[in-house]
């Protein structure tokens, strides 16, 4: 080693003196994050080799939706307060963890369909399906099902949960909740409506989203807030097709392991539409 090398080395070293090494005492990095829990939360009930991509990647995903959930909810908070600079900021970290959970299927698609038949069956009846965070989300965007309540009364708090979000407004809600706060006409019906009910389009609330469409510079919060709802309904039909195509990729058209119809039950869910006029008026400007 020559002279410059060893004093590099030196000087190197005693700029990393600071650097904790005695957690007896202390909180670790693991610690914190509950690594020991986390990481041993991969069981598999096969020997099969890829089933461990198969646990790992709905883990993860399961993870960034309750990231995607506790960012929307803080939203409609903030929406429903009148903060709408706040609920963009919440929403826009909504859109970038939406196209994480998009690249999870990616991942995915590396398995085969001999691969997965190998464990498929160990599955049971378990099936993405019965995602209860993901039903969460349908209803924070405001599509309301109310047979999907059925699978989840095995558990009470969990199944009490949903029905709390069953019947809570939507982030589509809070957001015409603002078009009428400020000033626009919005009917009655729609204003107080029953807010289990999946939401319908409604004429005046095309309108105002028209108005406001034509009028950026006079509603530039509105318009912001319009093209996240836009954004976000974008990914999540995206992540939805991407669902279906990896499905279609490893099993074909086989019916699920929850029972549904497969690819077929979701390339029907692909035409539900979220925050329908928002989607129409680019028609009409």
């Amino acid at each position: 080693m020559t002279y410059s090398e060893n004093n590099h080395q030196n000087r190197a070293a005693q700029s990393e003196q600071g650097i904790h090494t005695n957690f007896k005492e202390n909180m670790t990095y693991g610690d914190y994050l509950q690594l020991d829990r986390i990481l041993a939360s991969q069981h598999r009930l096969s020997e099969h080799h890829d089933e461990m991509l198969f646990i790992i990647i709905h883990q993860v995903s399961e993870l960034w939706m309750k990231l995607i959930l506790h960012e929307t909810q803080a939203a409609i908070g903030s929406i429903q307060g009148g903060d709408i600079s706040t609920a963009l900021k919440r929403l826009a970290r909504v859109s970038k963890t939406q196209s994480q959970i998009i690249q999870a299927w990616d991942v995915l698609a590396t398995m085969t369909p001999s691969e997965y038949l190998e464990f498929r069956d160990s599955l049971g009846q378990a099936s993405g399906f019965q995602s209860y965070q993901y039903r969460m989300i349908e209803f924070a965007f405001g599509y309301k099902t109310s047979h999907v309540l059925k699978i989840y009364e095995k558990d009470e708090k969990l199944h009490e949960q949903l029905l709390e979000a069953y019947h809570a407004p939507s982030l589509y809600d809070a957001a015409i909740q603002q078009l009428a706060h400020h000033g626009f006409t919005i009917n009655d019906d729609v204003l107080n409506r029953d807010y289990s009910i999946a939401y319908k389009e409604d004429d005046s609330v095309r309108q105002a989203w028209l108005e406001v469409y034509q009028n950026v510079d006079q509603y530039w919060d509105l318009y912001e807030l319009a093209e996240k709802l836009v954004d976000i309904e974008d990914w999540l039909q995206q992540w939805r097709f991407r669902h279906m195509k990896t499905v279609e990729r490893i099993i074909g058209f086989k019916i699920g392991t929850g029972g549904s119809s497969g690819v077929n039950y979701l390339k029907r869910v692909l035409d539900q539409r979220f925050f329908p006029e928002l989607w129409d008026i680019r028609t009409h400007l």
